[in-house]
């Protein structure tokens, strides 16, 4: 479920002219964006800027990327694009991380979201980038780890539900007799967990876990014999396949800790999840470690930043 809160029916000329009124002068009035933008779901704020454009005939994403700063700006720029576009940018950076990718938002997109919505990502990031996401990718990875994300990002899955129970049972042994023999990076594995659809995934790693007695992501632990960023990867694909709330969870607990704040990837999390699951990932978060993420937010960020990720959580307090 959602967090993000908002009204029915705003208007979206009221909200651009306030957002007109709190750019000029003296600073810039956060608070006033802040009350707009940490309130508005997907129609609404391209409405919003639609009806910016028209009245004073200036995009407002450039005009807020000039008006505000540090990870507040990175936040409220990705909170107020179109969803795809949002994650065709979000996904464009992580391609061009170095010295590997940022593979963990490659898998998030590519086995977290339906195949249609990933579709509309890759066609986002085509029109703004010229490039296919999968050029991009085969050119800035290499090895097992390019074998691996550019199957990811290049199969559209199957999205029905059905299930074959024999094909689950011949898969996990497949999987195991390759993981048995440190065969981590042999191609049925790559075959299987880059095609199948996602409930016949979980069937098969289902059978794996009641099988051979533990679940598959035990089994691929660091070996000398394949690349530790492969491995790792392989492993959050599976992760994100298993259970993407309990991922999310432990992206955003790995974000927020007393060693320093992720900002990243916390913003990553609550500005993609903010109109979907984000609130079954609180939930998931308060059992685990026994504080709210609402406090764990208030505690590890500040200022304007934190004011607009509580609002998008739900909170305003």
């Amino acid at each position: 479920m959602a967090t993000i809160i908002y009204p029915e029916n705003p208007s979206p000329v009221a909200d651009a002219e306030a957002i007109r009124k709190a750019c000029q002068g003296w600073g810039t009035d956060e608070k006033a964006i802040i009350a707009i933008f940490g309130h508005r779901n997907a129609t609404q704020k391209k409405l919003i800027r639609r009806a910016y454009e028209e009245l004073y005939n200036e995009d407002l994403v450039k005009r807020l990327e000039s008006e505000l700063s540090g990870h507040f700006e990175k936040a409220v720029y990705r909170w107020i694009l179109d969803p795809e576009d949002r994650d065709a940018v979000m996904l464009h950076v992580a391609i061009k991380e170095t010295p590997n990718p940022d593979y963990r938002v490659i898998i998030e997109y590519s086995c977290i979201y339906s195949p249609e919505e990933f579709l509309a990502v890759k066609r986002a990031y085509q029109a703004r980038y010229k490039r296919s996401v999968e050029e991009d990718l085969a050119e800035h990875s290499a090895g097992d780890l390019r074998k691996l994300l550019v199957a990811l990002v290049g199969i559209y899955r199957y999205a029905g539900e059905e299930i074959n129970a024999r094909v689950a049972n011949a898969e996990a042994d497949i999987l195991h007799g390759a993981i048995s023999n440190k065969e981590f990076n042999h191609e049925e594995i790559v075959r299987i967990i880059s095609t199948r659809s996602i409930p016949q995934l979980i069937a098969t790693l289902n059978r794996y876990k009641d099988d051979y007695g533990s679940s598959i992501t035990k089994h691929l632990r660091d070996d000398a014999n394949a690349a530790k960023e492969y491995l790792v990867a392989l492993r959050t694909t599976i992760r994100c396949i298993n259970d993407p709330q309990k991922y999310y969870e432990k992206v955003i607990r790995y974000a927020i800790n007393e060693s320093g704040t992720d900002e990243e990837s916390l913003t990553r999390v609550i500005v993609t999840r903010a109109e979907n699951d984000l609130k079954d990932i609180k939930e998931i978060y308060y059992k685990r470690n026994s504080v709210t993420l609402d406090h764990a937010v208030s505690k590890h960020t500040s200022g304007d930043y934190k004011a607009f990720l509580l609002a998008l959580l739900g909170n305003d307090n």
